[in-house]
């Protein structure tokens, strides 16, 4: 094709100059772009052309750049714990309903009936026989004891179940026990009550020797208690079971001589609940 194309010169110098300007005025490049860059483009392409005939294949396209990784999701929450929370909540809040009515219950049930607490005393102790054996220490005693139990309450019951222990102690040895009857004690009662209590315990020698010289004194310690069953009833109503503990701590003249009744010095008596 480049045989058939002819180039006619144009003589500058004769002022055949062209009319029209090849580049207007103001430009710097032609409209076909920059003749150096065309040129570079067009080797690019012969040469990629020359590898792809002789086997090589399409030049591979640049590498991607990959994404960024996403960023990681927050954890699911966990619903176990927020019902463990709840269910404590509420048992919390039900716990503090109960004990405000209990506590509400407990005041209108005061207020209604205003109880006082029953009172106990011993007034009578008498040793019907106290045996001492030199050879083995061992005491057989036999007691018979006078209590005397006061109901103050106007509206509340007392009853007096089976199954009570009474005893008699000198120190930590249990001298006599007995047991008290049941019976039921009304609304501003005062009921006298005779116990006949007995027992047998070996004690030893400085026990003894103790005991002797607290006799000599006039003055023998002993303790008595008993623990007593009871049901206290609110009007109509006959609550649980609960043990009535009696506590009197005692002093005698004396405890080994029988020819003349025992005197109480001294008698103090406490009186408490358990549940």
């Amino acid at each position: 094709m480049a045989d058939h194309q002819r180039i006619h010169p144009v003589d500058l110098e004769a002022g055949n100059r062209p009319s029209t300007p090849l580049v207007p005025s103001g430009s710097f490049r032609s409209d076909k772009g920059d003749p150096a860059q065309a040129q570079a483009q067009a080797q690019r392409s012969t040469n990629h052309h020359q590898q792809a005939q002789r086997g090589h294949g399409p030049l591979p396209p640049p590498p991607r750049r990959a994404a960024p990784p996403a960023p990681p999701l927050p954890p699911p929450k966990r619903r176990g714990r927020g019902c463990c929370c709840r269910f404590l909540c509420c048992a919390v809040i039900a716990l503090v309903l109960l004990a405000v009515l209990a506590a509400a219950a407990a005041a209108a049930l005061y207020f209604a009936f205003k109880p006082k607490a029953p009172q106990y005393s011993v007034d009578r102790l008498s040793v019907s026989a106290f045996q001492l054996d030199p050879s083995t220490l061992t005491a057989r005693a036999a007691f018979d004891v006078a209590v005397t139990a006061t109901n103050p309450n106007t509206r509340i019951g007392i009853y007096y179940e089976r199954g009570s222990s009474l005893s008699v102690w000198y120190e930590q040895y249990r001298l006599a026990r007995g047991a008290l009857p049941a019976f039921y004690q009304g609304h501003r009662n005062t009921t006298a009550l005779a116990i006949a209590m007995a027992g047998e315990v070996q004690l030893g020698s400085a026990v003894v020797s103790g005991l002797q010289d607290a006799q000599r004194q006039g003055a023998v310690p002993l303790v008595f208690r008993a623990d007593v069953p009871v049901r206290v009833e609110l009007g109509k109503f006959k609550l649980w079971k609960v043990t009535s503990r009696v506590r009197c701590d005692l002093v005698v003249d004396r405890l080994m001589d029988l020819s003349s009744p025992i005197k109480i010095k001294a008698s103090n008596c406490k009186f408490s609940f358990k549940l």
